[in-house]
């Protein structure tokens, strides 16, 4: 069965490869980060050594997966996979952060990359929104801005992707260079601007996989009974996220996210309003009391007055900064308890420099910094959202995560699901099943038999 499904892969991924082209051409058509049909797409010159060098080192694991997969079973062959992709990451390293984002989306919706094959461990799964997640470690928007390869990422093993932000009309965002790495703090600083190829494109992307979705389910899955938790989202084995923003001209912020909801809700397993971006003009303006509870109001009106099945219309979270006063806080908490949001998304990047990011040459470039220096700060600023809203409301995690011990502390403090990117973009996809092997041995460690039993054991 390994062989097969190794022989199948590999032939399917180097036809789409050879059929593209060089790396500079088909095999990275589009910048994930670049609106399309605005002004054309960059392209890797064919004649880059770095490009030939990491096709050459892929077909190169192709080939040598292909010898060792003939003695191994496929548990054993996936884990090796997963591991082999560290490989590639020394040579990701060597391009411009937008080029490797490119790449690396690519990739992964093509197919050039490992899916998994082996069971989560039982303790991780836990039910949401009458939803079941196999774990709670989510990709959080932006590595997959435009639905290009929502497919090949669920398959890498996360319990949900969430992709966005799309804004209603296509925009390129902010200058470059608006991606800046910092190695050696585990960081990246971005100002991307919600670069974003608009809800047009992306619906077309999540419409033809919700197609696929429903077809599978309909040639080889028996009808569920009607109480029962439903198994997987609309995309896949995963659960899908929809990431809305607003467009940098827009005058009427709540325009752009009901245009949002209208276009892409139906596609989505859950949906996010995101007010907490740095990098767009007055956005956090829209996290004070009164703008938060009319922007919710809208929105909330927007999704339910669509016709929808007996599931419902998708939760409607709220993703916000971690630079918040405690004044702030306590707005949020009260319009998210007083509209029944059916979650939050704690926290988005940071304008601040901590240390020791403080010291470094790039931090006086402007943006929004994520990794490990935020993982502090967006997690005090869960453990008291948890508090205000006294564990009623599921909150998402997001800031800092790199390891398992990270999610765990994470869930502690109040979240229900753990989002990562930064790490995900330094590690790769070795790092999704460690991350959750590490979540796993910390529950048991501490004598939890669910995540639900962990979530908020620090506020009790």
């Amino acid at each position: 069965m390994a062989t097969r499904v190794w022989r199948s892969s590999i032939r399917d991924g180097l036809f789409k490869m050879l059929k593209s082209g060089p790396v500079g051409g088909g095999f990275a058509p589009r910048l994930a980060s670049t609106a399309a049909g605005i002004g054309g797409v960059p392209k890797i010159p064919p004649s880059s050594k770095k490009g030939r060098l990491l096709t050459g080192t892929m077909i190169g694991l192709a080939i040598a997966g292909g010898a060792y997969v003939s003695t191994a079973d496929e548990a054993t062959f996936c884990g090796w996979l997963f591991k082999a992709t560290k490989f590639l990451n020394p040579f990701f390293a060597l391009l411009d952060p937008e080029v490797a984002h490119r790449l690396a989306v690519s990739a992964a919706s093509h197919g050039l990359v490992p899916r998994e094959k082996r069971p989560d461990p039982a303790i991780l799964g836990l039910e949401v929104w009458g939803r079941k997640f196999t774990n709670p470690i989510g990709l959080a928007a932006g590595f997959d801005k435009n639905a290009e390869a929502v497919e090949g990422l669920l398959g890498l093993g996360f319990g949900s992707v969430e992709v966005g932000s799309v804004t209603p009309i296509p925009q390129e965002g902010n200058p470059k260079p608006r991606i800046f790495r910092l190695r050696q703090e585990g960081a990246i600083i971005n100002r991307c601007g919600f670069n974003s190829e608009g809800i047009v494109v992306v619906a077309k992307r999540l419409g033809a996989q919700h197609g696929k979705r429903k077809m599978e389910e309909t040639s080889s899955s028996l009808p569920s009974s009607g109480g029962e938790v439903k198994q997987g989202g609309k995309a896949g084995p995963g659960i899908l996220g929809v990431n809305l923003g607003k467009n940098k001209t827009s005058e009427d912020a709540a325009a752009d996210y009901v245009q949002g909801v209208h276009t892409l809700s139906q596609y989505a397993d859950y949906l996010v309003i995101n007010i907490s971006s740095p990098n767009t003009p007055g956005l956090r303006k829209l996290q004070g009391r009164k703008q938060l509870k009319d922007l919710v109001k809208k929105v909330q009106a927007a999704r339910d007055e669509m016709q929808w099945a007996e599931e419902g219309p998708p939760p409607l979270l709220v993703k916000i900064a971690p630079d918040l006063s405690k004044q702030d806080l306590d707005d949020i908490a009260a319009v998210a308890l007083a509209l029944h949001l059916d979650g939050l998304i704690i926290s988005n990047t940071t304008v601040s420099r901590p240390d020791p990011v403080s010291r470094h040459p790039l931090a006086g470039e402007s943006g929004g910094l994520s990794g490990k220096p935020l993982f502090d700060l967006s997690t005090n600023i869960l453990k008291e959202m948890y508090i205000l809203t006294r564990g009623k409301i599921p909150l998402i995690g997001c800031g800092g995560v790199s390891r398992g011990e990270d999610a765990y502390k994470k869930i502690r403090a109040g979240a229900t699901l753990v989002q990562l990117y930064t790490a995900f973009a330094y590690g790769g996809p070795a790092l999704i099943p460690q991350i959750k092997a590490e979540l796993a041995e910390c529950l048991e460690r501490d004598g939890f038999k669910s995540v639900q039993e962990a979530v908020g054991a620090d506020c009790r």
